[in-house]
């Protein structure tokens, strides 16, 4: 019987296995995940296949980006959806948005690729993260790893503005890592290592912030409501002297739009048993309410390896599928 998470009305069953890989095939870290209309399930990961699709019950229907999303100059970073069934791929490494078909033609590149901006410099774009369209029409831009920016545009790409500085005050940030839009037109910022996500109008005035997190990572607002739930996968420590700290991640945490905590899902540790984590960097809800999490297993693992000495374990999972049970009743971990 599969290991199940959460209580009551989010109660989740692990579908760690979901994604039906082929041998010849081998997913890297998974980075981002989005799901389209369709329910068919984009992993955008550092494999040699950047972009793997997935049905609804997790059998591979096709790869692409092949020869576009190339490393090691690419680092496959954020995705999100578009309501006119485009996809919007951030990538890191080569410091570029592009905005794609479902079936992989770049439609609009923002950023020259393999150009960064000067370090800190507030250009975009510096190591880039994530990106989010505005239901009101706007185009946002986490620019995070060389930056400490968030950049607004046209949908057809014209820089209209940018905020934000390194820091640790409202409005500074510490690598803003991912990005999403409410239906009023805020803007949420996962700040990843300040461990908040930071709420702004839709011009970047500071409005309030959410705290008691771990390093918030991915960030995934769900559509289709006036006060829609969010979805933040928090990093666990990784330094050797917190390496096994208990209670503070990897895990999936889900909050209301004030910011509320509903529920955690995970363990005490990071781990490779079903229910455990190993660091969710990206995940995405279906029209089931069923959520993908997408995790950099192999960058973190690599810190295990020099932290604790432990080998690379075999069959690293990246991407797990977690079913929302319907029945309240069930037995939970």
């Amino acid at each position: 019987m599969p290991v199940q998470l959460g209580s009551g009305e989010y109660t989740f069953e692990v579908h760690e296995n979901w994604a039906k890989v082929p041998e010849e095939i081998t997913l890297g870290d998974c980075a981002a995940v989005g799901v389209d209309r369709q329910n068919r399930v984009y992993a955008f990961n550092r494999g040699e296949h950047p972009v793997a699709v997935f049905d609804a019950d997790g059998n591979l229907l096709r790869t692409w980006g092949e020869g576009v999303f190339t490393r090691p100059h690419c680092e496959p970073h954020g995705v999100h959806m578009g309501s006119d069934d485009t996809i919007w791929l951030t990538d890191d490494g080569d410091h570029t948005v592009r905005k794609c078909t479902l079936d992989g033609k770049v439609l609009m590149t923002l950023g020259v690729p393999g150009e960064p901006k000067p370090y800190m410099s507030g250009e975009p774009f510096h190591h880039c993260t994530h990106t989010a369209l505005s239901p009101r029409g706007d185009l946002y831009v986490s620019d995070g790893y060389g930056n400490a920016r968030i950049h607004k545009y046209t949908p057809d790409g014209k820089l209209l503005a940018s905020w934000g500085e390194p820091g640790t005050d409202p409005g500074q940030f510490n690598v803003p890592h991912n990005i999403c839009c409410d239906p009023d037109g805020w803007v949420y910022v996962a700040d990843r290592e300040n461990h908040r996500v930071q709420v702004f109008d839709g011009n970047g005035k500071y409005e309030t912030q959410w705290n008691n997190m771990h390093r918030p990572s991915g960030l995934y607002m769900e559509s289709g409501t006036k006060t829609p739930r969010f979805f933040i996968g928090e990093i666990g420590p990784d330094m050797a002297v917190n390496i096994d700290l208990p209670n503070c991640g990897p895990r999936v945490s889900i909050y209301t739009s004030k910011g509320e905590l509903l529920a955690r899902l995970g363990h005490a540790h990071a781990g490779l048993d079903p229910g455990q984590f190993i660091s969710p960097h990206g995940l995405a809800v279906d029209r089931h309410g069923d959520i993908y999490v997408g995790e950099v297993s192999f960058t973190n693992w690599d810190r295990r390896v020099r932290a604790k000495g432990e080998q690379l374990p075999p069959g690293l999972r990246s991407l797990q599928k977690l079913v929302k049970v319907t029945s309240s009743s069930s037995t939970t971990r």
